[in-house]
């Protein structure tokens, strides 16, 4: 007799689990996912971060000489946040540089971390003699 309540469904697998049918191909481990570009707002939060750091000052210090509330500077530190340029600049005169070395920093890096994810076989479809992003502030 069996142990099963009268109402249980039996399931009884037509193969062992992970087993492929007689002259399956091998299976392939999938695809790598391709790896994202960086944004934006992450080179600049980066840019700002590193520049804070660099002074030794605290984010509590930055946010309230650029008149930003602490925590949204957090937030745009850390690549959360899209700051418009009034912020961005802001942020950018406490920490004594201009919107225009912000972006130029930021686009610096876009310029060497963008490389890694350019596709080794991709031609350039620009013939310009500049290498990279040009942003007017």
């Amino acid at each position: 007799m069996s142990n099963h309540l009268p109402n249980e469904a039996r399931v009884i697998p037509l193969r062992p689990h992970g087993a492929r049918p007689a002259g399956a191909p091998p299976r392939q481990a999938p695809p790598a996912p391709a790896a994202k570009e960086p944004l934006w707002r992450d080179l600049v939060g980066g840019v700002l971060r590193r520049e804070r750091l660099a002074q030794e000052r605290t984010l509590k210090d930055v946010a309230d000489e650029a008149r930003i509330s602490m925590p949204y500077l957090s937030e745009v530190e850390r690549g959360r946040k899209e700051a418009s340029s009034e912020v961005l600049a802001a942020a950018a005169h406490a920490l004594g540089l201009n919107l225009g070395d912000l972006l130029t920093r930021a686009q610096g890096e876009l310029t060497r971390v963008g490389s890694r994810y350019a596709g080794a076989g991709r031609r350039r479809a620009s013939t310009s003699s500049h290498d990279g992003l040009c942003l007017a502030a």
